[in-house]
């Protein structure tokens, strides 16, 4: 056995081994790797990424306590997830909307007037454009190789990129008419790219879906999931028959009651996500689900996509359709879930677990919680002294979850392109006609085509953050605590559930043979 001082000097070295590397594969200016990144460049990482994978594999952790086994499997679980990125899908030559990104991110969340670091920070990026998308089509020229269905998602972000800048330059003109030319010139050259992609679009051949043998690598050394590809698919089939059945036996139970109104304009609608926000802080607390640090705050999660910014439109994303109704599941999701999760990361002692992970690492954990407390916390007393109607809307959101990570696994699996995955979402989603064309549909498929298993993660994390939950339960009997549980599982950090499994079920009745991996009973 190894004596202490080597382990705590082996430790040592594998948190300096996780920082070298973290170092070296910074991106830390966007849109000059952009503008530069090339087939010399990207074997040169891949150079530095086999001598980091080497480095890695030679420490032995099988004398290591469980929390530093659970660290070094999430520094090789980073590694594998840049090999396969550049092994499989190779997005810098192969993926039109890898480039495409920029001009989005670039083109929201400006509040004016800027300051003169932002504004000048603004200027750069715009400027940037006309190199980052010369250098896109000579990473391109294979067109051949493209999946065509990416370069279809890349030009309409790219046409809505343009819409916005082109509004963008409206506000220029009264707050900041000296950079009104770049904005022009970013229009100009992302109208240039889009017609590039659309001359070469018909020749482009490649699949999109990276495969059953490439997804269920991913699953295992990436996401950490001990379930294949035909698990995965059977468990969202199930999932997607109970939440189908229990959203159809609720409006069984409430045919006597009046259907939900939604809110009909903008203040109504503020109205109801405070409300929603200051029910879910008292019920937390009423109920003492977990512990509530004094960061542990709203503070400013109403942020813009809630959209109390804009004027009241005609006609409603598709998700608001459930929100505008009862706001209560989406703001659960959205600020217990994910709010206050980025909170707990960012505030994490750990260097390995801080922050949030690259490549879809933490996605199982992060979307999987967020969308297990839409209906969990149903059944722990949220929606009482609320209309019985709004169960039926966190069971119609929850079908769509499993509608979107179906089109995810058969994507993937090369069974569907984009137009059959749509077509199948309209057909088989809540109030799927509301879905039929709409820029929401076209984010979903297009998060779950490129960003592999999005929507697969969110419906499995669910599964796992219950079987979690059932199985520490368990094994604790009658002294089972839900605040003891939730604080222990938020400790762990945002990292695999898998992960979270091997510290939390540590030597936690080992008579009842309670393994750390979901398989082994």
């Amino acid at each position: 056995m190894m004596d202490a001082a080597k382990a705590d000097t082996e430790y040592v070295s594998l948190l300096q081994l996780f920082e070298d590397f973290r170092e070296q594969f910074r991106i830390s200016d966007r849109a000059t790797y952009l503008a530069t990144v090339s087939e010399r460049s990207v074997a040169m990482e891949f150079k530095g990424l086999i001598d980091f994978e080497r480095r890695l594999a030679a420490f032995k952790d099988d004398d290591w306590p469980v929390s530093r086994q659970v660290d070094l499997r999430l520094i090789r679980a980073e590694m594998n997830g840049l090999r396969f990125a550049h092994t499989v899908t190779r997005p810098w030559s192969m993926d039109p909307g890898y480039y495409a990104d920029f001009v989005r991110e670039i083109g929201y969340g400006h509040r004016f007037p800027l300051s003169s670091r932002a504004l000048a920070e603004f200027s750069r990026y715009l400027k940037a454009t006309g190199a980052i998308f010369a250098n896109a089509r000579d990473n391109l020229s294979d067109v051949g190789k493209i999946p065509r269905d990416l370069a279809t998602l890349a030009i309409r972000d790219l046409s809505e990129s343009g819409e916005q800048l082109e509004y963008l330059a409206t506000r220029l003109t009264q707050y900041h008419p000296e950079i009104l030319s770049d904005v022009q010139q970013a229009v100009r050259h992302t109208e240039e790219f889009s017609a590039w992609l659309e001359k070469h679009r018909p020749d482009m051949n490649g699949v999109a879906g990276v495969g059953r043998e490439n997804y269920n690598w991913l699953l295992e050394h990436v996401y950490l999931i001990p379930y294949s590809i035909d698990e995965l698919r059977l468990m969202v089939e199930l999932e997607d028959n109970r939440v189908v059945t229990f959203q159809r036996l609720e409006e069984v139970r409430n045919a006597h009651l009046p259907q939900l109104q939604p809110v009909s304009s903008q203040e109504e609608y503020r109205e109801s996500v405070y409300a929603s926000i200051e029910h879910l802080m008292n019920f937390i607390k009423d109920r003492k689900l977990f512990s509530m640090p004094d960061y542990l705050v709203p503070g400013n999660y109403p942020g813009s996509w809630h959209g109390f910014d804009r004027n009241w439109p005609e006609k409603h994303d598709y998700f608001f359709n459930f929100s505008h109704r009862e706001s209560l599941m989406e703001e659960a999701h959205e600020m217990v879930g994910h709010h206050f999760d980025e909170l707990r990361a960012d505030r994490h002692p750990h260097p390995v677990r801080h922050g949030w992970r690259p490549h879809k690492i933490s996605t199982a954990r992060a979307e999987g919680f967020a969308f297990a407390i839409e209906e969990l916390f149903m059944h722990a007393g949220y929606l009482e002294n609320r209309s019985p109607r709004a169960r039926e809307v966190a069971y119609e959101q929850a079908a769509f979850r499993t509608v979107r990570a179906m089109a995810d696994l058969r994507m993937h699996n090369h069974e569907w392109d984009l137009e059959q995955a749509m077509d199948y979402a309209v057909a088989n989603a809540p109030h799927g006609q509301l879905l039929d064309g709409s820029d929401h549909l076209w984010f979903e498929m297009g998060t779950t085509l490129r960003g592999i298993g999005h929507h697969m993660l969110m419906v499995i994390g669910k599964v796992q953050f219950m079987k979690l939950f059932r199985d520490y339960a368990h094994a604790k009997g009658d002294d089972f605590q839900i605040k003891e549980f939730l604080d222990r599982f938020f400790a762990s950090g945002v990292i695999p559930f898998s992960l979270i499994r091997m510290e939390m079920l540590e030597n936690l009745a080992p008579d009842q043979q309670f393994a750390t991996n979901e398989r082994d009973h």
